[in-house]
């Protein structure tokens, strides 16, 4: 957290009122995940272009090149015309001739980092990593079929990997496998082809549903407006430990896989 639609959101919230600013003024906090990697100062008088996300990063584009920006766990933007005087998780000022872009983060891992451009680095190296856009037309049950099938970690774990396909985190996996009726312990080279058809577009109706809500707010997250997502009120699995599947009635299950919580039914995802 935040995940892709909670990304997609602050983008959305953000891109028309900042495009064609201009920067007046740079303030950083404490350091974060990665250094700025510029003179603050260069970065003033340089036009806004219009934001775009690649998975969880956001791309905003200045006159020479663009900031690179990640959320990390509880990180959050605000773009406001006034902002209070700084607290102590506030580790990153925009100020432009439209307001101010402010970044609050209080475990400190998110990041704002200077690139050239974003083909090339550090921008490339970060992003070169990456899976399919859960929305690109390329991502079919025959593509994820065959992405599974080359490895043999549990399929959540595979989900979560982010080099298959972006966005589906530990909420929205649970969540598309619930849909999809596979168990998240399944190893994901034992996922059939038809089951892969199953949760690729489990996927996106999961991701499509998170982003018309806002995302999901559980403690911090919130879009450029001060705004928190609804998501979390309609998950089935996601969070529900003890309570009747919507399904079938057998209490929710939730297991540990690799530090992270599952939540499944025992009865509908099948093996």
């Amino acid at each position: 957290m935040p995940e892709l639609p909670e990304v997609e959101t602050t983008r959305a919230s953000l891109a028309p009122r900042i495009a064609g600013a201009v920067v007046t003024g740079v303030r950083l906090g404490k350091p974060l995940r990665w250094p700025l990697g510029c003179d603050p100062d260069s970065l003033v008088d340089r036009t806004v272009g219009e934001a775009t996300r690649r998975g969880k990063y956001l791309w905003l584009p200045l006159t020479g090149g663009g900031l690179l920006m990640h959320l990390g766990m509880s990180g959050s933007l605000a773009f406001r015309d006034a902002v209070p005087e700084p607290a102590a998780h506030d580790h990153f000022d925009l100020l432009t001739t439209r307001g101010t872009l402010r970044l609050t983060d209080p475990r400190r891992f998110g990041a704002v980092v200077w690139s050239n451009a974003l083909d090339q680095d550090p921008a490339l190296k970060l992003l070169s990593g990456l899976g399919l856009e859960p929305f690109d037309p390329a991502f079919t049950g025959a593509y994820l079929h065959d992405a599974l099938k080359r490895r043999r970690i549990a399929v959540k774990l595979a989900l979560l990997s982010g080099d298959i396909v972006v966005g589906a985190g530990n909420i929205y996996a649970c969540e598309a496998l619930f849909a999809a009726g596979i168990d998240p312990r399944l190893p994901a080279n034992k996922v059939s082809r038809p089951r892969a058809e199953r949760l690729a577009e489990a996927v996106r109706t999961i991701l499509a549903r998170a982003l018309a809500l806002g995302g999901t707010t559980l403690r911090d997250f919130k879009d450029t407006h001060g705004m928190a997502g609804a998501f979390q009120d309609q998950a089935r699995a996601y969070g529900r430990e003890g309570d009747p599947c919507t399904v079938c009635g057998t209490p929710i299950r939730r297991i540990t896989q690799a530090a992270r919580s599952t939540f499944f039914c025992p009865s509908c995802q099948k093996r």
